[in-house]
């Protein structure tokens, strides 16, 4: 299916090219069925409060009967979700996510006496009922991390005063998302045919890439000209962002938010500071990459709106589906048969949603419910990012089917810590079969420069964004008011210290933090580079076909939360509390950077 000049409508896409969405309701009315049961478990399972101290049998009642409250939302928030992903324009299916949304605090308001209860049976009766009771085995792992976060859970009425301040608590969040992606409006700048042309959100990184260095000017400036205009709100917003969550960290007697934040994959607070640690100690291979740009792009002074055009041309041809698909599976051979069987699987069996049409929403992601297949939506556009992105998202849809073949419901779901290994692990792999199979030099040098920016983007840049967070969470924490001009110095500083002395730091960059959503979701971001960083050091071991690391790495992707996230990554011998693994993948940033060097005959 060639992409036409006008999309086509969601009912004229062809029934090969959608994912079967009937793998999870047939059709509406099985939702609606078990919608409806939903909201009566809820108001059942809030029966049980104050039971689960009667006995084991009692206990093992209320965690059986929270697991099947919750695999029921699961399938049906998801099933809403992808409907109305599918077409955002249609009324019916805004309607059933937003119900599904109703649905899911009404859900977590019934379950929050869960652990509030659990906690008051005394720690000696439970393990006594651990012994007795071999249906409790099953949630031994669960009891446990409840009794290690004992002291951070409230009484049974706070805790349900906070399921219901939840909500509230998220309002800087929805401001801004608001704010960023329907109030904003850039106006319009010149294109390089002279047109006056509307400048959005989704066209500003397309902008940076021309060629036309007028009109990477003109996006750069104009953006961050309107950002400054609302500035003081943008701040006051943040704040408030900040604010809400250093109240749950006080309110759960952590030591500070980053503790909280990293504490619910029980991730050591060192693995954080390490990774800036790490990231800071190699910036001088950044500062060479900026210094290779500055002279592909033959310009006396590199600005911050020359970062994200080509320096090296497309020389890959365009690449239908079906070829990708095969791009995609010789790529990933190293990983065997098994897994290649697994990608046939997911690549013909109704998983993926294909192209774009009319109003589906944008980008890609891999999604499901327990019970069912894994789901990827992608807007295939016959390009080698698309094959990346294929490559990527079936990482995660693979993920997720190891864990739920191999895991019981509590503990098939992954934390988000090593959520971006599976992926990028995917995408390393690929990237290597492509650059050991480039036709010539040009193709060669072009997948360098891809991997390199990705690199770039993933680890130099989200370990910024991570400093900037501890910056300035800390900064709040010691009473300091956090204003626009304090956020833009912090900022602007933190630009200058990341791109070294070729790069000239734009002041107008300084505003920079006033775009970034995932500054609304705290110590988020960190996460993406360790998990970048384990991924390369993964895809090392089994390009270097270390014995026995396939088989470990599949026991990783089958380990859902059936383990910390540290001990996992420890099965593929990585272990995120050393600086190891990120230093490991600086030096192969430093070594496709010299070889991209050679290529480009820069010395």
């Amino acid at each position: 299916m060639e992409n036409p000049s006008v999309l086509p409508k969601r009912s004229q896409v062809r029934k090969e090219d959608k994912w079967v969405i009937e793998d999870l309701y047939a059709d509406d009315q099985l939702w609606e069925k078990d919608y409806d049961r939903l909201a009566d478990m809820a108001a059942e399972f809030k029966t049980l409060q104050g039971t689960m101290k009667d006995s084991s049998d009692a206990l093992l009642n209320v965690l059986k009967e929270q697991d099947s409250m919750q695999m029921y939302l699961e399938k049906v928030y998801v099933y809403a979700n992808q409907k109305y992903h599918e077409d955002t324009g249609n009324s019916e299916y805004q309607a059933l996510s937003g119900k599904a949304s109703a649905l899911t605090v009404q859900i977590y308001d019934a379950a929050s006496f869960v652990q509030p209860d659990l906690l008051e049976i005394p720690e000696e009766t439970l393990k006594e009922w651990l012994e007795e009771n071999s249906g409790l085995a099953l949630y031994e792992r669960y009891i446990m991390e409840c009794l290690r976060e004992k002291e951070h859970i409230l009484t049974r009425e706070m805790e349900a005063v906070m399921a219901k301040i939840h909500d509230v608590a998220k309002g800087p969040e929805k401001i801004f998302s608001m704010f960023n992606n329907a109030d904003i409006n850039f106006g319009e700048i010149l294109n390089e045919k002279g047109e006056m042309t509307e400048l959005t959100q989704g066209r500003y990184i397309t902008f940076l890439e021309n060629h036309n260095r007028d009109v990477r000017k003109g996006a750069f400036m104009r953006l961050y000209e309107t950002y400054g205009k609302f500035k003081n709100t943008l701040a006051a917003t943040y704040q408030a962002n900040l604010q809400q969550n250093l109240f749950f960290a006080k309110m759960r007697k952590y030591p500070g938010t980053l503790e909280m934040a990293l504490d619910g994959s029980r991730i050591p607070t060192a693995v954080y500071h390490q990774l800036i640690e790490a990231v800071h100690n190699y910036l001088p291979a950044m500062y060479r990459y900026v210094e290779l740009r500055k002279k592909v792009l033959a310009v006396d002074e590199l600005h911050m709106y020359d970062v994200h055009v080509p320096i090296v041309e497309n020389a890959t041809k365009k690449i239908p589906f079906e070829q990708a698909k095969e791009v995609v599976k010789d790529g990933l051979a190293l990983l065997g048969e098994d897994y290649i069987a697994l990608l046939d699987e997911g690549f013909n069996g109704g998983w993926i949603d294909v192209y774009e049409n009319q109003n589906k929403r944008s980008g890609a992601y891999s999604w499901g419910a327990y019970g069912t297949h894994p789901y990827v939506l992608l807007n295939y556009n016959n390009n080698l990012n698309n094959v990346f992105t294929l490559a990527h998202e079936m990482g995660h849809a693979l993920h997720s089917y190891y864990s739920d073949e191999k895991q019981p419901y509590p503990y098939a779901g992954y934390k988000i810590f090593v959520a971006e290994v599976a992926s990028t692990c995917n995408e390393a792999l690929l990237i290597h079969y492509l650059i050991e199979h480039a036709k010539d030099k040009e193709q060669k040098a072009y997948l360098i420069n891809y991997f390199l920016d990705q690199f770039k983007g993933t680890v130099f840049r989200q370990t910024m964004f991570a400093e900037f967070e501890k910056i300035t969470h800390q900064m709040l924490a010691d009473g300091i008011s956090l204003t626009a001009e304090l956020l833009s110095k912090v900022y602007y500083e933190l630009n200058e210290e990341f791109f070294g002395p070729d790069m000239c730091v734009d002041k107008e960059i300084a505003m920079e933090w006033a775009r970034i959503p995932h500054f609304y979701t705290p110590f988020y971001v960190y996460q993406y580079a360790t998990g970048f960083s384990a991924a390369i050091a993964i895809s090392q071991k089994i390009i270097n076909g270390e014995p026995g690391i396939v088989e470990a790495y599949k026991e990783f992707l089958s380990g859902g939360s059936s383990m910390d996230c540290v001990d996992l990554l420890k099965i593929c011998g990585v272990d995120m509390t050393r600086r190891e693994p990120v230093e490991d993948a600086l030096k192969v940033f430093e070594e496709y950077l010299g070889e991209l060097s050679v290529l480009l005959t820069i010395n």
